[in-house]
């Protein structure tokens, strides 16, 4: 009897030892997948790449047809028969749209703006994020409602308030008009609060030791150890600045005082038959390059200062 028993222990230690080879057929080890498996590989596809190459497609191909069009000649683009790449790729469109409206001068609008009002806009949320995290003053929680508040409400509704204002202090067709009523920033506020919530307190609590005022800490410590987050919002803010359209076209009715996207729209107006679109891609071409590049420069901050400000301990 014994003996039987240690013959059948041996054969079921053999048959699962995994020096004694494979597992039967039909055993509980080759009911699993393994990662290699054709099965998994066509579960990655269609739930992975799939969707990820249609996304792909519906952001880069208006953005690839606009730019090839902008090389086609007027009859290439307005045709029954259609064709994706340029018979003969001209920038003729170019020269043209740079001598119909002052493209220059749209082009040094926006960056005056840009540069100008974004810098502002960072500076004041790195300040106010600073201040509702580490200064303990009255109605902190209160003002950090108000700015949640801000972020719900659409910027439209503010569009007639501001422009009855900037008008009564003689700023339309100015600089100063375009760039003072976008100054706030919610959402860089909001992101650069809860990314300075993770920051250990030890450290702030160290520099406060060795004599550092808010100032010091600030700019001494929090912000170079907050470069990701504060990049996220920097790109974001020049984005929105750049791409600005409703408020600048309310506020300038002079050509040189039109930004980018406005200047697009007097390009439009300029010449409204079907031989223009041409011109048109070639304009919107313009307009968009320049923020294609800044986001390609600061685009690897962004998951890293979104997830930054994520989790707070």
């Amino acid at each position: 009897m014994s003996t039987q028993t240690a013959e059948s222990f041996d054969e079921r230690a053999t048959r699962f030892d995994p020096a004694g080879g494979a597992p039967p057929s039909g055993s509980q080890g080759d009911s699993r997948d393994r990662p290699l498996s054709w099965r998994n590989l066509a579960r990655t596809a269609a739930t992975g790449y799939l969707p990820l190459l249609l996304a792909t497609l519906v952001v880069v191909a208006p953005l690839g047809w606009m730019v090839l069009s902008s090389l086609k000649a007027p009859g290439e683009i307005i045709t029954t028969s259609l064709s994706v790449l340029p018979h003969s790729p001209t920038l003729d469109n170019y020269a043209q749209a740079a001598t119909t409206v002052p493209f220059a001068r749209f082009f040094l609008n926006s960056v005056v703006v840009t540069v100008i009002g974004s810098t502002i806009k960072c500076v004041l949320a790195v300040l106010t994020a600073y201040a509702l995290v580490f200064v303990n003053f009255p109605f902190k929680k209160a003002i950090f409602l108000a700015i949640l508040v801000a972020l719900m409400v659409p910027p439209q509704v503010s569009v007639l308030p501001n422009y009855i204002f900037i008008a009564g202090l003689d700023g339309l067709n100015t600089y100063w008009g375009i760039i003072l009523p976008g100054l706030g920033t919610a959402f860089g506020t909001f992101l650069l609060r809860q990314h300075f919530l993770t920051l250990p307190a030890s450290i702030l609590e160290a520099a406060e030791i060795d004599g550092a005022g808010h100032f010091r800490r600030l700019w001494q410590v929090v912000v170079p150890i907050s470069g990701p987050s504060i990049a996220t919002v920097a790109l974001v803010t020049i984005v929105g600045e750049w791409n600005d359209y409703i408020w600048p076209l309310i506020v300038t009715d002079r050509p040189e005082m039109m930004t980018l996207p406005v200047g697009l729209t007097l390009l439009a107006n300029s010449d409204s038959t079907s031989q223009a679109w041409g011109v048109l891609m070639a304009g919107a071409v313009i307009v968009i390059i320049p923020i294609l590049v800044v986001f390609a420069a600061l685009q690897r901050f962004i998951v890293a200062g979104l997830t930054q400000g994520s989790v707070t301990g």
